[in-house]
């Protein structure tokens, strides 16, 4: 097998660990809280939409476009055991622990 069809089967293989993560802007003292069903790939999604100016979050772009991407971090707040939940459940949960997260750091919230 050539590298990149093990690397693609490594992918499809991992698991997916569901979560709460924070964006924070280290210039502001700024935090935007957002729900994945996959913790170790929205970073690139988010830094993506930023980088290219087409982040749904304005607040979050306004951010980026003042202060720059040194200024920001991504942060996993908490990993979700969804093995037992089916998707109904996996959704609820994650949007009740995103609320309790958006709370907790006075933060905003992030659709995704």
């Amino acid at each position: 097998m050539n590298g990149r069809k093990a690397l693609v089967r490594d992918y499809r293989d991992r698991k997916v660990e569901a979560g709460i993560y924070a964006v924070r802007c280290a210039a502001s003292g700024e935090a935007w809280v957002g729900a994945t069903p996959d913790l170790a790939t929205r970073q690139n999604g988010i830094w993506f939409s930023l980088r290219h100016g087409g982040h749904s979050e304005a607040s979050l772009q306004a951010a980026w476009a003042t202060h720059g991407e040194a200024a920001f971090s991504f942060e996993a707040l908490e990993a979700i055991d969804d093995e037992n939940l089916g998707p109904l459940g996996k959704s609820s949960l994650l949007k009740e622990r995103r609320a309790a997260w958006i709370e907790t750091l006075n933060a905003r919230g992030l659709n995704r």
